[in-house]
């Protein structure tokens, strides 16, 4: 074994800035920087074409980063571990490093990985890139290995030490006569660039021109006022802790806002550690009987169940791959406690859609709005309709996002379509509602009980 020769394989964390991964394997004399397509990823149900182009955008941008300082992305497809395996012993490298994360995919693929390279008498090196506390489970409550309910775990998040951000490595040096493989070109989704330099400069923008004022903001619809920092915190193009850094650095309610954001997603990622089940599994089971609608789901899906704040996060989903974080919490209220469909189908749904899909932030929020996860109060109920008087007064979402009530002027019939006459409604073209919202509070609670 070579100790002048280390492999530095990206997963989640696609950067060159405050990258503890690559930083460490980059003291080497020699460094392999490897990123190994999946296939078990890349065609399974993690995955969706728009995030297929945002990670192809981000290892293409990466590649341009890592020639910027003398090196290049070397890209294998296969068998993680088989590739990396291959790779090690074909550049007689001493030690493979790679950032943790939280799935159960990527647990059994550490654990798969240490015992092949232990074979082979190579070491394996685990470093803490997605999450801004590290590793994500460090912070545990007495007597359990998680934290379970969010407030607490956000005093003592916040009192946690953490390091400075890292500057990417000045140099590195690839092992000589290696073929790089075929770095995958980039391309935007749906109006999205991947890759570290867009996202840098979405940081940049974010901190001058959003910041200060999130507190105010984040939860307007129509101004559409968050960071939409998220799938590039998905595919590690920024460091959470760099954001939680920066931010910390300003005063005020917008700052803190923020990084109570960053906590949740921390949050999230460490119940996911220590409960990797959760991800597909009641976390507080609460005895509920879903009912099996597929005509309800795929009205849903569509954005025609007649309710337009409802139907207006839908559509914002189908057309940008995206949505607005309370309008997800609008649609999957409106999912599993008035259709009482099962939080699986829709969270299922949002990961086939979403640029920002994943899997810790995505399903354990729709536990969370289902009532089957970390919420305190696992019988609320969102009401659209005082939803869209709260967050959307002026309805300019709605119109936004449904052509065919754009024409409408008063927000309250924009709202409510059907307090419209007959004849007009007709003309609207547009369903009505597809339940009740009485009947289907009633329908939860009798079902749930």
């Amino acid at each position: 074994m070579n100790p002048r020769v280390q492999l530095a394989v990206f997963t989640r964390d696609l950067r060159v800035a405050d990258n503890p991964m690559l930083a460490q394997a980059a003291t080497a004399e020699r460094v392999v920087p490897l990123f190994v397509q999946d296939p078990a990823i890349t065609g399974g149900r993690f995955s969706n074409p728009s995030r297929q182009h945002l990670l192809n955008a981000g290892l293409a941008d990466l590649d341009h980063s890592l020639r910027g300082i003398g090196g290049a992305l070397v890209v294998r497809r296969g068998d993680p571990i088989t590739e990396i395996v291959r790779l090690a012993e074909r550049v007689d490298a001493e030690a493979v490093h790679i950032a943790a994360d939280v799935s159960s995919h990527a647990q059994h693929r550490e654990q798969r990985l240490a015992a092949a390279l232990a074979g082979h008498r190579r070491g394996l090196v685990v470093h803490e890139a997605v999450t801004t506390v590290q590793p994500a489970g460090s912070i545990t409550p007495s007597g359990s290995d998680h934290f379970a309910v969010f407030t607490p775990y956000l005093r003592r998040w916040l009192q946690q030490p953490r390091r400075d951000p890292l500057p990417p490595p000045r140099a590195i040096r690839l092992p000589d006569g290696l073929p790089s493989g075929r770095v995958p070109s980039g391309q935007q989704a749906r109006g999205w660039t991947g890759g570290e330099t867009a996202a840098r400069q979405r940081v940049e923008d974010w901190f001058t021109d959003g910041l200060d004022d999130y507190h105010d903001r984040h939860d307007d619809l129509a101004g559409d006022a968050t960071s939409k920092l998220s799938p590039s915190l998905h595919f590690g193009f920024v460091s959470p802790l760099e954001l939680v850094t920066r931010a910390q650095r300003h005063a005020g309610p917008g700052p803190e806002a923020f990084v109570r954001q960053l906590a949740w997603r921390d949050f999230h990622h460490q119940v996911l550690a220590a409960r990797p089940q959760a991800a597909w599994q009641d976390y507080r089971p609460r005895g509920d009987h879903w009912i099996d609608d597929d005509a309800a789901f795929r009205a849903w899906q569509a954005g025609l169940t007649g309710y337009p704040l409802v139907d207006a996060g839908m559509r914002q989903l189908t057309k940008s791959g995206w949505m607005h974080n309370r309008a997800r919490m609008i649609v999957a209220s409106f999912l599993t406690k008035t259709l009482y469909l099962d939080w699986r189908l829709g969270a299922q749904h949002f990961l086939d859609q979403l640029v920002d899909g994943d899997l810790a932030n995505n399903n354990l929020n729709w536990q969370w709005v289902a009532g089957t996860g970390n919420d305190t109060r696992p019988n609320r109920v969102l009401n659209p309709l005082r939803q869209a008087k709260r967050f959307d007064a002026d309805a300019d979402y709605v119109r936004r996002w449904l052509p065919e009530l754009a024409a409408i002027d008063d927000p309250t019939m924009a709202h409510q379509p059907w307090l419209l006459p007959a004849a007009d409604r007709r003309t609207l073209r547009y369903p009505e509602p597809i339940i009740d919202l009485t009947v289907g509070r009633d329908r939860f609670a009798h079902g749930r009980g």
